[in-house]
């Protein structure tokens, strides 16, 4: 059983003057209970190397290892599984391609999306809604679920569900009670002085909200 509760994804460009690996082990550190590693610029070349060490440090955590989009990526370094947008590569052929063994999920962003991800429920593992605030990291997002859209999601879904974009520490009340089964966070960890300290105070929070 997968625990989602806290979902790192990665953004080089959140960082503040501390490498990548080092501010992700520092999250795992903390707390962090799965990870996504989300690179839109480098070369395959350097992801692979990149992912390697990332998918290293997860399995010296225990944690889930997924990649972006980049299938090749997953298969190359041997990754837990995959997260694709609506535009990415088909479900049931990243499927067919990586076998029953990795996880797949899904970024959904309004109700039409979730019911046709319920069409894939021997294929998806679980569902993002997104986002749920404005946020800097993908500037061309759709338009903001807010806290009713979360939980109006959450409702419906019959997958389990994460939610992303522009979470904060005062916000995790409010998501506590939607439905989703934890948050994913991406520049609120990375972005800070101390991912670790972050990481920690997030985690504990959401599971003193769950209760």
């Amino acid at each position: 059983m997968i625990d989602w509760s806290l979902y790192l994804v990665t953004d080089k460009k959140a960082l503040k003057g501390i490498s990548l690996l080092k501010a992700v082990e520092e999250a795992l550190k903390g707390g962090v209970t799965v990870l996504q590693y989300r690179e839109k610029m480098a070369s395959t070349g350097a992801m692979v190397e990149e992912a390697m060490a990332l998918r290293d440090l997860c399995r010296s955590f225990n944690v889930p290892f997924l990649v972006n989009d980049r299938l090749d990526v997953v298969m190359a370094v041997d990754a837990d599984g995959v997260h694709l947008g609506q535009d990415d590569m088909p479900p049931p052929i990243a499927r067919r391609i990586l076998g029953p063994g990795k996880i797949i999920g899904l970024t959904v962003h309004n109700e039409r999306e979730l019911s046709l991800a319920h069409e894939l429920l021997d294929v998806i593992d679980y569902v993002s809604f997104a986002p749920v605030f404005p946020t800097s990291t993908k500037p061309d997002h759709k338009t903001p679920l807010g806290i009713e859209g979360v939980a109006r999601l959450a409702s419906l879904s019959r997958l389990p569900s994460v939610a992303i974009g522009g979470i904060k520490e005062q916000h995790l009340e409010l998501l506590a009670k939607t439905g989703i089964r934890g948050i994913c966070v991406v520049s609120a960890i990375l972005g800070s002085e101390d991912p670790q300290k972050v990481s920690k105070r997030f985690i504990t929070l959401w599971k003193q909200k769950k209760i």
